[in-house]
């Protein structure tokens, strides 16, 4: 299994399992990968969701960072 399957599994049984406090960090994770892959759109998309997640679990780290990122790429001001 390859990484990105690995992180779609993971973030699928995520979800299932209502585990609402692992989906600001998985959504970070595939944020940072397509980041890292040159896909801006993409990334932004994943940080928006990290950035969702992380404000609904409280976890305010990963939502700075979302959030820091999006700025980053001219997505929130």
């Amino acid at each position: 299994m390859n990484a990105v399957t690995d992180l779609q599994q993971r973030m699928l049984r995520a979800h299932h399992a209502g585990d609402n406090a692992a989906l600001p960090t998985l959504y970070l994770e595939a944020a940072r990968l397509r980041e890292a892959q040159g896909e801006v759109d993409a990334a932004c998309f994943f940080y928006t969701q990290a950035y969702v997640y992380a404000l609904d679990a409280g976890d305010d780290a990963t939502a700075g960072e979302a959030r820091n990122r999006l700025k980053t790429h001219g997505r929130d001001r």
